[in-house]
């Protein structure tokens, strides 16, 4: 597939969820993103950082089948020989990854993501060549493992007027504050655990969904 079809289908998107196995309540990757799948959501990470390429290639093969019958695109968290060895649609690299202009030379045709905490990351991510910027932690979160700083929904409008590239924002955005960043603009939530760790995953999904595209209607 090519990049400008992989990128009209991530636009129709709202919700992107990212599943790591170890934010899933003992419940299998397989089996949240089969829920996520269920609830419509299109877009979706595979975010394992303790899997060894093995691993990551046998998941990545059953995400991969589950997410193209879905119809839905999918992403490998830092990983771009896994993401093309499984033909994921994208990559979602992080600051210390294979650089954005490397990857972009040997996977052209793959949606490539960054990950941002401010202006100044956002704006060579985009100048190297990344398709998407992710900013974050928006809140403060317990699935990066240290205190990397939250940097808050009023960041996204210091950062959207300057992009040429779609902005996701990403980092402890729950239900009952997904408002104050789809105040702000924000077109594609990108979640963890408010998803995967929920009681019902499928009603979760769902409810995001919905308070993105009514946002949209709304003219947030």
């Amino acid at each position: 597939m090519r990049l400008e079809t992989r990128m009209r289908r991530f636009l129709s998107g709202d919700l992107y969820v990212a599943i790591t196995h170890s934010f899933c309540r003992g419940r299998s990757a397989l089996d949240v993103l089969d829920a996520c799948l269920d609830a419509g959501v299109s877009l979706i990470q595979m975010r394992e950082k303790d899997l060894g390429g093995a691993e990551l290639y046998a998941l990545g093969r059953a995400f991969r089948e589950r997410t193209r019958a879905a119809g839905a695109l999918l992403f490998i968290n830092d990983r771009l020989d896994i993401a093309l060895a499984v033909e994921a649609d994208g990559a979602h690299l992080g600051r210390g990854d294979l650089p954005l202009a490397a990857a972009r030379r040997i996977a052209p045709d793959l949606i490539l993501g960054a990950s941002s905490g401010c202006l100044d990351e956002a704006l060579a991510a985009q100048e190297a060549g990344a398709n998407y910027v992710n900013i974050g932690p928006i809140y403060p979160t317990p699935t990066k493992g240290v205190d990397s700083g939250a940097v808050g929904p009023e960041s996204i409008g210091v950062l959207a007027p300057r992009l040429r590239i779609p902005l996701t924002c990403m980092g402890g955005i729950k239900q009952h504050n997904v408002h104050e960043v789809l105040a702000q603009g924000v077109r594609y939530v990108a979640v963890v655990t408010a998803v995967t760790a929920a009681d019902d995953i499928r009603a979760a999904a769902s409810a995001l969904r919905t308070a993105i595209i009514e946002a949209r209607r709304n003219g947030s």
